[in-house]
């Protein structure tokens, strides 16, 4: 299923400069950023629990949020993209280019 990942978090202090970063790196592990606070993950029931799980354990529930967007299964009827950074299909085709 793919699931939206937003996030805003309490930069003002250097804790909360570290919990961006740490937010951050747990979404690159599991799927692409799209805007900077925003990623697209491509992730099974189980790995979405994994990974919201990690998430909530480093945000201050006090200061920062999350939001999930559970798009499904048929997410690409639900994905509309207009203007820099186009977009990618995770379930596409990988190229890998040989440098000649």
């Amino acid at each position: 299923m793919m699931v939206l990942i937003t996030y805003d978090v309490n930069v003002t202090t250097n804790m909360g400069k570290k919990r961006l970063r740490k937010v951050a790196k747990q979404c690159q592990n599991y799927g692409q950023r799209v805007q900077n606070s925003v990623f697209e993950c491509l992730v099974d029931p189980t790995q979405f629990a994994d990974l919201k799980h990690r998430l909530e354990s480093i945000v201050d529930p006090n200061t920062d949020s999350l939001r999930y967007y559970l798009l499904g299964r048929n997410w690409k009827r639900h994905v509309d993209h207009y203007g820099a950074k186009g977009t990618y299909d995770p379930e596409g085709i990988l190229i890998i280019g040989a440098n000649p």
